[in-house]
């Protein structure tokens, strides 16, 4: 009796296993790609001209809580990816011309598209970085109070690593010279790759500061002001101990005409 009571423990806990790690990151990779798709015509079509999400800005904050904690969930159970960032300052630039502030999107607004060629990877871009509205549907987070793409500051973003369609999955192949776009509508900026922090701790909120720089190993990071993009998720795979983070500099603003 206590043998079958074992073996159907072991099946229930199996089949949860797969339904984590395989069937939410189906769920999860499909939803986001059909979001992909959906801006894509949204812009084609020139739906909501003129608002908000067109130009870069510098968020208020989600009001999520005090604490920071860099970067996406890793685990697959998931995990606490709160954060209230310092805001965005002003600085000079970083090979472009770094663009005007504006209103930012609402918060979990689905609102640009980050390509990653290395990766394979096209993946939606939300305001905020709330695990169930943005996370878990395999989007990449935008942490409120950093810079909007092309502004001074440091355009910081969040990812699972695994789990809920792991858009950042294989961020540690990234090295420096690799391109990272974002696309708004009508405009794409591109961001080169410059330094990678293998392992930091949650809580090293210098790495999405306006200019990012390990506060727990300083030897990493930047020193100007400029125009930065931060990408950060949870290492190692399975699990939420530390955080990876890889940044870059804005090279070009390519205005996109419809």
């Amino acid at each position: 009796m206590a043998a079958e009571v074992l073996t159907t423990v072991g099946v229930v806990v199996a089949l949860l296993v797969v339904h984590q790690v395989w069937w939410t990151n189906r769920q999860a990779v499909a939803g986001a790609q059909e979001q992909v798709r959906a801006l894509e015509r949204a812009w084609e079509g020139g739906e909501g001209e003129g608002d908000a999400s067109l130009a870069p800005s510098v968020g208020e904050g989600d009001g999520q809580g005090a604490g920071v904690v860099v970067g996406g969930s890793g685990g697959a159970g998931g995990g606490d990816v709160r954060a209230s960032p310092p805001a965005a300052g002003a600085g000079g630039g970083t090979g472009a011309r770094p663009a005007p502030a504006a209103a930012g999107p609402a918060r979990d607004e689905a609102y640009g598209v980050l390509r990653i060629p290395r990766l394979g990877l096209s993946v939606p871009v939300a305001e905020g970085v709330d695990r169930r509205a943005v996370l878990d549907k395999g989007y990449v987070g935008h942490y409120p109070g950093t810079a909007q793409p092309g502004a001074e500051g440091n355009f910081a973003l969040a990812g699972h690593r695994n789990t809920h369609g792991e858009p950042f999955r294989y961020l540690n192949r990234l090295r420096e010279g690799d391109e990272v776009f974002v696309d708004l509508r009508g405009r794409r900026y591109t961001y080169v790759v410059g330094k990678v922090l293998a392992e930091t701790s949650p809580g090293d909120v210098g790495v999405i500061a306006p200019v990012p720089r390990s506060s727990v190993r300083p030897g990493y990071g930047y020193e100007s002001a400029g125009s930065y993009i931060t990408l950060t998720t949870c290492t190692p795979e399975y699990t939420s101990k530390y955080r990876l983070v890889v940044w870059g500099t804005l090279r070009s603003v390519v205005s996109e005409a419809r």
